[in-house]
């Protein structure tokens, strides 16, 4: 068996052990609020103050129309949250499962996915936010919102072949995770999250026309905002899901019986 015929098997029986995964993420959760009074709650009121303080901050300093900025912001930093959660912790997924890789044989994918799962469900808990927001500003055109679904999924599948090989590589690096801690970083400040790609129309235009996560990150902004996606951004959101993947598949085929040695 080739190594990316090993990866793809590894995945389909990822995929299909889908309740193993989801109960898996959502005892993390269970686990980490259980004795709280909110539980997952606050996630939301975090989430929720955090909209509101940066929305009129930099709402201001930019001189924003608050009906405007608000609502893109919103959406910008709840989607944010879930692309750099998945990130973030995807490059630690293997290490921070090490003793079931070691002592179990489950497939290595599953604990990627376990990652999105734990990461859609805070997402969900999140989106509740953008529905008061866009509730209280309302929504220029309501024929755009289907398309933040499939928009949505494209993130994820970004946002979780970029994690996976992270994570792949963490495993063998152990310096890694803090290398992609510190990019997130750097790459929340050049995405358009706490300002729009019109802002920096001219010159410095291009840090968001060469930024892939801009694309991804609109994919999904605009259609709950009311714009329909241009086509470039539909494109390059299937193009690099479908390289991406490639890819890590190719990686994790290659080096899939080496993972319970290096972690």
């Amino acid at each position: 068996m080739s190594s990316f015929s090993r990866a793809i098997v590894d995945l389909s029986e990822s995929l299909r052990a889908w309740r193993l995964w989801s109960l898996l993420g959502w005892l993390e959760i269970r686990q980490r609020y259980s004795r709280s009074k909110l539980g997952p709650l606050w996630l939301t009121i975090s989430m929720g103050v955090m909209v509101g303080t940066l929305g009129v901050v930099y709402g201001t300093l930019f001189g924003q129309k608050l009906g405007d900025y608000l609502p893109m912001i919103a959406v910008g930093l709840v989607v944010w949250n879930l692309f750099s959660s998945i990130v973030n912790e995807g490059s630690q997924a293997y290490m921070a499962s090490a003793n079931y890789i070691r002592q179990v044989r489950t497939p290595r994918l599953i604990y990627m996915l376990q990652v999105a799962w734990r990461n859609l469900v805070i997402f969900a808990h999140n989106f509740v936010i953008i529905v008061i927001v866009l509730l209280v500003f309302g929504v220029k055109s309501w024929a755009a919102l289907p398309l933040a679904v499939p928009g949505l999924m494209l993130l994820v599948l970004n946002a979780l072949w970029i994690g996976a090989l992270a994570g792949l590589i963490s495993a063998r690096f152990r310096d890694l995770p803090q290398i992609v801690n510190a990019l997130l970083q750097v790459a929340f400040y050049v995405t358009p999250i706490l300002f729009s790609g019109e802002m920096l129309r001219g010159k410095h235009h291009w840090i968001v026309a060469l930024n892939p996560i801009a694309y991804w990150v609109d994919a999904v902004r605009q259609p709950l905002m009311g714009v329909m996606p241009s086509g470039l951004t539909w494109a390059l959101s299937i193009g690099t899901a479908v390289l991406g993947w490639a890819l890590t598949l190719a990686f994790t085929g290659r080096y899939h019986k080496r993972i319970p040695y290096w972690v």
